[in-house]
């Protein structure tokens, strides 16, 4: 049995840095934190809390350059799973659950941007009507994303493969059968002329 993974969809995303914080100037270096201070802290803290968007783990406010690589690892974890699940559906009994990678994201959260599917792409040893069967439906399930990985075209090239050898072997089957048929049918007599020509004489009693 061939079992392999297809699919390994990935998407590059870039990775997560949290933006360092502005340096300090000689004047804000020298400051303590007063009483003034805290108050203001508290209130951004309050605000945060209120904020509409996406937010840190610890609840304040995401960047902008954050809330936009956020949206592109939601966008690239519902790609991910879609490609999956498309493989899933077309391939039914010859594969297998779905697996990915993950990034964590600016928001604590973590999304998928690489998956894998496993699926048994071997012929069927021996039935090769099977084999034809399984191969179509191998070849479906390969190609059933809408952007087919590299991996995928190689899986769905190596089933044809096997597809067009099944058929092959199949028709070599068909004309062995077609022939003994003939030939059982050229051994029986076609008419009671010809069953009494090739009648072994009688005897006079």
């Amino acid at each position: 049995m061939d079992l392999t993974s297809i699919s390994a969809y990935s998407t590059v995303t870039a990775a997560y840095a949290r933006p360092a914080s502005p340096p300090l100037s000689g004047a804000e270096e020298a400051k303590t934190p007063g009483s003034d201070d805290l108050r203001q802290d508290d209130t951004r803290r309050a605000d945060s809390k209120t904020a509409p968007g996406p937010t840190r783990a610890d609840g304040t406010p995401l960047a902008p350059e954050e809330v936009q690589l956020l949206e592109q690892l939601k966008q690239t974890d519902r790609a991910v799973r879609q490609h999956e699940m498309a493989h899933q559906i077309a391939g039914g009994a010859y594969t297998g659950g779905a697996s990915y990678e993950y990034e964590t994201g600016p928001d604590g959260k973590r999304y998928a941007v690489a998956g894998e599917v496993p699926i048994d792409y071997g012929p069927v040893r021996g039935d090769p009507q099977a084999t034809i069967e399984k191969m179509q439906t191998v070849i479906a399930a390969a190609l059933a994303p809408a952007d087919p990985s590299p991996k995928d075209l190689q899986i769905a090239a190596q089933a044809r493969q096997y597809l067009l050898e099944a058929k092959l072997e199949a028709a070599q089957q068909q004309g062995i059968m077609a022939r003994a048929r003939g030939d059982g049918e050229s051994d029986e007599p076609s008419s009671p002329e010809d069953a009494a020509a090739t009648a072994p004489p009688q005897q006079a009693a």
